[in-house]
């Protein structure tokens, strides 16, 4: 809980998403939150997400407004933004 991850697949592809709680073994619930990402919440599989090493300190089923707050204190984007991953993917998307 509080992992940020990379979906690599579907209509949100290439959004980051914070995962909120563990469904079951193969499935969890995430949220952009949806003023920052542009994802809302829902259940999706592990398949479809790709694990970051980003993560928010954040309690489980937390509300949107507790994701927000919480991706403000710790500039997550930010931190995206630099490392290597997101700029090769910056690169691929400019080509």
């Amino acid at each position: 809980v509080g992992r940020v991850v990379l979906i690599n697949y579907g209509p949100d592809n290439g959004k980051l998403a914070t995962i909120i709680d563990i469904v079951d073994g193969n499935k969890c619930l995430i949220d952009g939150p949806l003023p920052k990402t542009g994802v809302a919440r829902q259940v999706i599989p592990f398949k479809r997400v790709a694990l970051t090493d980003l993560t928010v300190k954040i309690p489980k089923n937390a509300r949107q407004k507790t994701l927000c707050k919480a991706w403000e204190e710790e500039k997550t984007q930010a931190a995206w933004d630099a490392t290597s991953w997101a700029k090769k993917l910056a690169r691929k998307k400019t080509r």
